[in-house]
């Protein structure tokens, strides 16, 4: 009895692991075909995986949807298949999905919207979002106009390599005065500490 039960587990872990490995084999495929400009078979491939729940094929999709890639652009489609990725904390669906509703493309404008998936992305590490933040705190989008904070995201993502984030704080620098950056470099640094959450 001891031994059927044994059997039956590793049966089905192997079984599991199959379903995981050909999963993860088809979205290779995909990627393979559509690097090779394919993108009839990667639409074929990352289609099924991402009505099953996989955000990196949900994000590529969206991304296909986005550019025209082998089905016509459509930016609402996009939003559908980016959004999906998103709320399962894919980065780059965030980030995009973010700058979709910062720009009003496919979606009505929404700085709300746009900061709270970019704050999720930022979160998450990407600079891009951290710079697009600041930009945010900068002009009042979405958010009060704070120097402060502005100054804080552009540290955060110029910290994190982002070109655009070093110059945007040069930038916003020449409209505060030595207290405010002090205060916005301290915050910076605990976000940092953080690992940028609750900044």
């Amino acid at each position: 009895m001891k031994n059927l039960a044994t059997t039956l587990s590793l049966t089905l872990v192997l079984l599991l692991g199959s379903i995981g490995t050909s999963s993860g084999n088809d979205f290779l495929k995909g990627l393979n075909a559509y690097h090779g400009g394919d993108f009839a078979t990667a639409l074929s491939e990352w289609k099924p995986l991402a009505e099953q729940g996989h955000s990196p094929s949900q994000y590529n999709l969206g991304f296909m949807h986005y550019n025209g890639e082998g089905v016509p652009q459509d930016y609402e489609t996009a939003v559908k298949w980016y959004t999906r990725a998103a709320e399962q904390d894919h980065i780059d669906a965030q980030f995009r999905l973010g700058a979709m509703y910062w720009s009003g493309i496919g979606v009505l404008q929404d700085y709300k919207a746009a900061l709270k998936w970019y704050t999720l992305a930022a979160e998450q590490g990407d600079s891009n979002a951290q710079n697009n933040l600041g930009v945010m705190y900068a002009n009042g989008q979405g958010v009060p106009e704070d120097f402060i904070y502005a100054h804080m995201w552009f540290s955060v993502s110029a910290l994190n390599g982002n070109a655009n984030g070093r110059k945007s704080r040069e930038i916003i620098e020449k409209r505060m005065i030595a207290a405010q950056i002090g205060i916005a470099e301290e915050l910076a640094q605990k976000c940092a500490r953080n690992q940028y959450r609750d900044c």
